[in-house]
């Protein structure tokens, strides 16, 4: 397995892509011992991660997963415990990091309210867990100083903002992505021509610093 240049590999296991589907009940049907029982649709998935880890070592491996997703069909019946299921089997492999998407994200940009959370993973997980899923910057925040995540993926707020630290230590005002130009062939417009933030300064002075 080559490395293309980069650090780890972070193996793909969300949004309605196979091995998301091996895992959701409303789309996996098979009868063998990759189908039925939790543990055998979760099996998969983490043959994948026992494979990339030994090839590359764990520490460079992590795994993105959304069990509250309905991305393409692929629904959970319980996603609470397919969450803790996958967080508490991972520990096994003592990866670099698993990244979750939020409960409250089911599909694209829409957001639902819900009681559900993913405390009971960060309970769960014993190594570096990262959250996904249209946070801001105050919830970003919220999520690490509440104990409840190590670390933030920010996504297209990143790719509408390709100065985003800069602006979220501003507080600035930031771009809004467009999705119509997302996955297009176009390598620039909607990927390079989000603009940069001009600070003035009346903005230096003025600015708090949080």
């Amino acid at each position: 397995m080559g490395f293309a240049g980069f650090d780890g590999v972070e193996i793909h296991g969300a949004h309605g892509y196979l091995l998301d589907q091996f895992m959701k009940d409303s789309v996996n049907d098979r009868t063998d011992h990759y189908g039925g029982s939790l543990a055998n649709r979760c099996r998969f998935p983490l043959e994948i991660v026992e494979a990339v880890s030994q090839e590359i070592g764990p520490k460079r491996v992590g795994i993105r997963l959304s069990p509250y997703s309905a991305h393409s069909d692929a629904i959970s019946s319980n996603p609470a415990e397919l969450a803790v299921y996958m967080a508490s089997s991972l520990n096994k492999y003592n990866i670099l990091y698993a990244h979750y998407v939020e409960a409250r994200v089911r599909n694209a940009d829409i957001d639902i309210e819900t009681h559900e959370t993913l405390e009971p993973v960060r309970k769960a997980f014993k190594g570096t867990l990262l959250v996904a899923g249209g946070h801001t910057r105050e919830s970003g925040n919220n999520a690490v100083l509440a104990g409840n995540s190590d670390l933030v993926a920010y996504g297209k707020l990143f790719l509408a903002n390709p100065d985003l630290p800069k602006r979220f230590k501003l507080n600035a005002a930031l771009n809004t992505h467009n999705r119509e130009t997302f996955y297009t062939q176009d390598p620039v417009v909607g990927y390079t021509d989000y603009p940069f933030l001009e600070e003035s300064d009346d903005t230096k002075e003025n600015t708090t610093l949080h």
